[in-house]
């Protein structure tokens, strides 16, 4: 798969990155807090090198995180071995294929990911399917359509071009809350929480609608297994 392969390519260099906004990122790790607790089951889509999972599982009963990239996830399981944490596991799998299972998990988290998702309604319908009624998508997002038009339109094809970025889509953060609505997700806050400049990554969290089925604390229900700084 050739957006597999950008990111195979890519692993090492992405781990060693350091983070640009690290105080909106601490800021948005901040805030997912605020809806986490220990019983619940969270599904994480493109986890990256798993820095993030492994900050937020603790406070979650089970977080399963994944990526396409075979080799993010093996840097994301050596950072596991080094610190371990019973809740978390990495699995390799796709956010545009089905392989999620359906109404599991009581969280799913998307962070940097729904602008590098091939299709985004056909994703976030996936991501929703795997959430219980009552559960909680919460993603953070760069919306590309908000720079500089010269970037979507001439620097980011010509990049992609040359190997050196993956396919990505441009939209604005209101066609991003629309696509959510449009699956029968609430949205309940929509933030910025960028610290340097102009913030072109949107943070929204949105409840599933539909009755909502209490789980007995500390049961797991089975599940099928198949990128990210904030």
């Amino acid at each position: 798969m050739r957006k597999a392969m950008f990111w195979d390519r890519i692993a090492n260099k992405y781990a060693a990155d350091p983070i640009e906004d690290i105080a909106g990122y601490e800021a948005t790790l901040k805030r997912v807090q605020d809806f986490l607790s220990d019983d619940q089951d969270v599904l994480e889509i493109g986890c990256g090198t798993g820095t993030t999972a492994l900050r937020l599982a603790p406070l979650t009963h089970r977080w399963l995180a994944t990526d396409l990239s075979t080799k993010m996830i093996a840097i994301a399981r050596e950072k596991l071995a080094a610190q371990p944490t019973p809740q978390l596991s990495f699995e390799v799998a796709d956010a545009d294929a089905p392989v999620f299972g359906s109404g599991v998990f009581d969280a799913l988290m998307a962070f940097n990911l729904l602008h590098l998702v091939s299709d985004l309604d056909h994703a976030l319908q996936l991501a929703v399917q795997a959430l219980r009624p009552g559960g909680l998508l919460i993603s953070k997002t760069p919306c590309i359509a908000e720079l500089n038009p010269l970037i979507p339109r001439l620097a980011l094809p010509l990049m992609r071009a040359i190997g050196k970025a993956p396919h990505v889509l441009s939209f604005h953060a209101d066609r991003l809350q629309s696509a959510i609505s449009e699956q029968g997700m609430e949205i309940l806050s929509v933030e910025r929480h960028g610290t340097r400049g102009k913030d072109m990554r949107v943070f929204i969290v949105a409840r599933k609608l539909g009755k909502v089925h209490v789980q007995q604390k500390g049961v797991l229900l089975p599940f099928k297994t198949g990128r990210s700084p904030l």
